[in-house]
């Protein structure tokens, strides 16, 4: 039996999107009827707050979870994830996906397969193709290729992922999850499967999310592993600087053999010295940033504490 078959519950954060999201809602019910509860995060909406009424409209149970300011997608799932994981310990799955469509409700039966296995925890969706600009593609090869490279894991998911009730409440206990869904599924020890799903196109709007935006987000995805990229770092680091201290004794050297011509040992060392001074600098801001984030990210987090209301849809 497929999981969907069964009740389960969608995670949504929704930001300035009710018409995106009302349509969703609709879609939802007409492939899964009401065994999917929905919990949506309005993530301090203004101008297109999320309506009772569309849950309700479509014939869908679930809550409309408002919060009292905007805390960003990431921690908007962080909230909804921390709401299940109390009021519905006991739900066999949850769904996290966008409100915006791409997050096909036709695709959440593909999605939640792998779950049958009593060896997977999370199902991940792993993109088969995107309806995005060669710019954003462009910057998230580059992203996944230095994600690789200073944490030595591999990143190649989003936030659309299956999560079974364990899973859930595991990774809402951990206070990486309030920084990047993904990167914590990732440090979470969780037995994660991937799934080749294809991305849809919105159904209304456009993106609220512009380069500096996705540039913050890959940089949060770095700091949950900041120790990890302080390491690498520090030793990439240190081989720049063994290689400048053996490059200036090299240097020292030709000088008093009287091989140096005019001029060049001084700017030879000169430029020694700065890559020797800047691979210090760099190494100490590398250490300060992995003290800050981590001394600025609280053990435990109060998800009450951002939630302004809590309107349920029976």
């Amino acid at each position: 039996m497929n999981p969907t078959d069964a009740n389960f519950a969608v995670v949504m954060p929704i930001y300035e999107d009710q018409e995106a999201s009302t349509r969703l809602f609709r879609e939802l019910f007409a492939e899964y009827g009401t065994r999917a509860y929905v919990v949506a995060v309005d993530d301090g909406s203004i101008n297109q707050p999320v309506q009772l009424e569309a849950l309700q409209n479509a014939g869908l149970k679930g809550v409309v979870i408002t919060l009292k300011r905007n805390v960003g997608h990431q921690r908007a799932i962080a909230i909804g994830l921390n709401y299940v994981a109390e009021h519905l310990p006991e739900m066999p799955c949850t769904i996290v996906m966008d409100s915006d469509g791409e997050d096909t409700p036709q695709s959440i039966r593909e999605l939640v397969e792998p779950m049958r296995s009593p060896k997977v925890d999370v199902v991940v969706a792993q993109r088969k193709s995107r309806v995005e600009t060669l710019r954003f593609k462009a910057f998230y090869l580059v992203y996944k290729a230095l994600f690789q490279f200073l944490t030595g894991r591999k990143i190649s998911f989003g936030n659309f992922m299956a999560l079974k009730p364990a899973a859930l409440k595991r990774l809402a206990a951990m206070q990486e999850l309030w920084m990047h869904v993904a990167a914590c599924v990732l440090t979470s020890k969780l037995r994660v499967q991937t799934q080749p799903i294809d991305r849809g196109p919105r159904f209304a709007g456009k993106s609220k999310m512009n380069f500096v935006g996705l540039a913050l987000h890959g940089f949060r995805a770095l700091m949950v592993f900041a120790e990890d990229v302080l390491v690498r770092v520090g030793i990439i680091c240190a081989f720049v600087a063994l290689f400048t201290v053996a490059a200036s004794a090299a240097a020292i050297a030709l000088k008093l053999a009287g091989f140096a011509t005019p001029g060049w040992f001084s700017v030879a060392l000169g430029i020694l010295l700065l890559v020797f001074l800047q691979t210090g600098a760099l190494t100490l801001m590398t250490l300060m940033l992995t003290g800050v984030v981590r001394a600025g990210a609280p053990n435990q987090i109060d998800y009450r504490a951002y939630i302004d209301a809590v309107k349920h849809a029976n």
